[in-house]
């Protein structure tokens, strides 16, 4: 199994897929492809229809997008159990993990991934309230099954690793938020798998461009 990923320090969306296999210690190959290289195109053309990040490649099965990879993943190796258990909140779960992967425009086009970086940006209406929802669930889930483990359902799920980048992004742009959606996000740091995807984006000195936005704190 090969996951197809970009640069640690930007790709949101390649964070999503790799934190679940991480987290279950799945055996795989890290393939990382320099979103910024000429060669990127290239490279990844050879892999995904959609030439982009992530990709996963399992024997002849080609999956591509974050959400698609990740419930590929927990069928094929995980036997569901990277959903809730119950099917409420699994349902839940999904609708949340649905939500950060087709909304949150204004947030995810104002606040690109930058781990690197400590910024500032001025918040249009959309952004705010871009905020305001995530702050919302982070808030009401936290209160609700902060106690059962921290995580948004209690047990750490997919749709953790679908809200990991807003958590990085928050604090990258210095968004604070009331005190139980701050107690998720605090939890969320402290996982070691996160951190050690942060420390290798730490460690890469690709830069690019269009990611670097906002004026530095």
């Amino acid at each position: 199994m090969k996951l197809y990923i970009g640069n640690k320090n930007y790709s949101s969306w390649s964070l999503r897929a790799w934190l679940l296999i991480e987290k279950y210690k799945l055996n795989y190959d890290e393939v990382k492809l320099d979103l910024g290289s000429k060669s990127f195109y290239e490279s990844i053309d050879k892999v995904s229809p959609t030439l982009k990040v992530p990709t996963l490649k399992d024997g002849d099965s080609v999956i591509w997008e974050s959400l698609a990879i990740c419930e590929y993943i927990n069928e094929a190796y995980l036997s569901g159990k990277a959903w809730p258990s119950a099917m409420d909140l699994r349902a839940q779960a999904r609708a949340l993990s649905s939500e950060m992967h087709s909304g949150f425009s204004a947030l995810r086009s104002a606040m690109p991934m930058n781990i690197r970086a400590r910024r500032q940006i001025v918040r249009t209406d959309e952004i705010n309230r871009d905020i305001r929802r995530i702050e919302q669930i982070f808030s009401e889930h936290h209160s609700r099954f902060g106690a059962q483990g921290g995580w948004l359902f209690g047990a750490w799920s997919i749709a953790d690793a679908m809200f990991a980048p807003v958590v990085l992004r928050f604090q990258t742009y210095g968004i604070k938020l009331n005190e139980e959606a701050n107690a998720y996000i605090e939890h969320a740091l402290q996982c070691p798998v996160l951190q050690l995807w942060c420390s290798q984006a730490l460690n890469e000195q690709e830069v690019v461009a269009c990611n670097e936005v906002g004026t530095p704190i």
